[in-house]
């Protein structure tokens, strides 16, 4: 464990390329995602956006953000992908602003080899403190995706999902998914895009 102070000055000198995060007091750097973890976020935003963001035309019941830095208690966390219900957001959060204190209703964790015992083991608990109804975890390796909603005791995993699924899933449970579509293309797939 190190002071607070420490851990965020540590935080501000870590190597161009690394993410950093505070858990439970505790810095910890992961290298930023592979090219598979990268898609299976972008893919999922673009699906997210496409239906909920009201400048591509969808409800506006939902702001997203990619990798936004979460300051929530003690925690400084930098999930793959966030989404507040515009309800709970009194106002836009303005560019100035580094981080965000208010906790997301939902959070997705692209898994990395290196980073899914840190988000199974310690984010997940962090999340389930500040407050977040339900969390995504994709494992891109695996090609998987697992639902999870927050309970008074912790986390349920409410459904699991892989390969060419179609995922129907609280809280977007109108939205069809094609898990599919979150997986890096194979070297067939991208001879026919050449």
């Amino acid at each position: 464990m190190c002071n607070s102070q420490a851990a965020y000055s540590a935080l501000e000198a870590l190597p161009l390329g690394w993410v950093g995060e505070i858990v439970d007091e505790e810095l910890v750097a992961s290298p930023r995602p592979a090219p598979g973890q990268a898609r299976a976020a972008f893919m999922l935003g673009v699906e997210l956006g496409e239906r909920f963001d009201p400048r591509r035309g969808g409800s506006g019941r939902w702001c997203f953000l990619r990798a936004p830095e979460l300051r929530l208690g003690r925690d400084v966390l930098v999930p793959d992908l966030a989404g507040w219900r515009r309800d709970r957001l009194a106002e836009a959060p303005t560019p100035e602003e580094p981080f965000l204190t208010l906790a997301p209703d939902w959070i997705c964790e692209v898994l990395t080899p290196s980073t899914a015992a840190l988000d199974r083991t310690r984010k997940l608990p962090a999340y389930a403190r500040a407050g977040v109804s339900h969390v995504w975890l994709i494992d891109p390796a695996a090609h998987t995706l697992e639902i999870f909603q927050r309970v008074k005791r912790g986390w349920l995993l409410v459904d699991t999902f892989e390969g060419e699924a179609i995922v129907r899933a609280e809280p977007f449970s109108s939205l069809p998914i094609e898990l599919s579509s979150l997986w890096m293309p194979t070297e067939s797939l991208l001879e026919l895009v050449r």
